[in-house]
């Protein structure tokens, strides 16, 4: 009786090591998923960030340019 009382603690044991063992492998997996898609959100973001900034610096150089064209006009014309 002593054998199978130890035989089944220690099966129970094994079983409880083993399925937590398996929801660890398993919460560092969805961990790992979790984190590829954050740095993928975030690789798309600064993607367009990275975009709209550019188009605003294209914008302000186009201003700047037309301004200093409008100031040689300018100067042109006075002398």
């Amino acid at each position: 009786m002593k054998k199978l009382f130890l035989g089944l603690l220690v099966a129970a044991f094994t079983l409880s090591i083993y399925s937590c063992r398996e929801t660890t492998e398993e919460n560092i997996e969805n961990d790992v998923e979790e984190v590829g898609t954050d740095l993928e959100e975030t690789g798309e973001e600064l993607e367009a960030d990275l975009e709209e900034t550019g188009d605003e610096l294209e914008q302000t150089g186009e201003e700047v340019g037309d301004e200093i064209e409008q100031e040689v006009n300018e100067d042109e014309e006075m002398e």
